[in-house]
């Protein structure tokens, strides 16, 4: 899908210095191999410890050995997060786990729960991945129960998918009574993938009530196309807490003075067929914080 795919976009939800800091990670087929590689290892460490929440997709992992892995990797010396993950989700014998991991000294995890989109076997199921919905809390922030709806989606089938999210976020509202949502991930909403006249059949993005604070015109790669791949959309009840104007590209190469050939050596074979490195797409999202009252 893309070649090289290490540039993040940055959203800040703030009004003070210090917040709460939200991100989403892109690791291609993240399971053992990978977990097994120190050097790889350590910078997705350095890359998580940036975050308060940090949403990792592609995650292979059937007995969560992998998972298991990097957070004694994470948590060597301190520990810091914890992690809620999804079931394996997929329509074949390819699944992939949602993964939050979460700095808990500053959030916690009130409910979660994985949105029925249809019967599977029938064939009627309208997501590849469907999204893994959890609300997190934090005393820090000035929205203090809060939903994450993550997605990765099929390329092939990315109109559709996108557009069901909008059915996602009126089930969470009516289960948990909530509108402040931030959906976010791989929607694969750029270049081929969704054009011209497809953007009129996503309600997500037709009704104005949602705001996607990257534009269509960002590129979040770092491949020779300038597609927007990635995405962060929020509710309208959320965007009070949105910087306006704030979205930017995040190059965690650059930022971590990773070589490109650093990141080739860290490729992986696997049935004569080369996965693409560890690097993702980042998504980074801050929430404005709560001025401390006086007592």
């Amino acid at each position: 899908m893309r070649v090289l795919c290490s540039l993040g976009l940055f959203v800040v939800l703030l009004r003070l210095s210090a917040s709460l800091l939200l991100g989403a990670f892109n690791i291609k087929s993240f399971g053992d191999k990978k977990s097994s590689n120190t050097t790889l290892m350590d910078i997705i460490g350095t890359i998580v410890h940036r975050y308060d929440i940090i949403l990792i997709q592609e995650v292979r992992d059937n007995d969560l050995s992998a998972t298991k892995r990097l957070m004694d990797h994470v948590n060597k010396g301190s520990p810091q997060f914890k992690y809620v993950v999804s079931e394996p989700l997929g329509r074949s014998t390819y699944k992939e786990r949602y993964l939050f991991l979460y700095r808990e000294e500053r959030v916690s995890v009130v409910k979660h729960y994985t949105y029925d989109d249809g019967c599977e076997p029938c064939g009627t199921d309208t997501f590849s991945r469907e999204p893994f919905v959890v609300m997190f809390s934090s005393r820090y922030t000035a929205v203090e129960n809060f939903a994450l709806i993550p997605q990765h989606t099929s390329p092939d089938h990315a109109v559709v998918e996108v557009d069901a999210l909008y059915d996602v976020v009126a089930d969470v509202h009516d289960r948990w009574n909530t509108n402040d949502v931030v959906l976010l991930g791989d929607f694969n909403t750029g270049c081929t993938y969704v054009t011209g006249s497809e953007w009129e059949q996503i309600r997500l993005f037709t009704d104005k009530s949602f705001r996607w604070l990257i534009p269509n015109d960002a590129d979040t790669t770092v491949s020779h196309t300038d597609c927007p791949y990635d995405r962060i959309v929020v509710t309208a009840d959320m965007m009070k807490g949105v910087v306006h104007g704030s979205a930017e590209v995040y190059d965690f190469m650059a930022d971590l003075n990773l070589s490109h050939s650093l990141v080739k050596s860290l490729r992986f074979s696997a049935q004569n067929k080369t996965l693409k490195g560890y690097y993702g797409h980042f998504l980074k999202v801050r929430l404005e914080q709560l001025t401390t009252p006086s007592l």
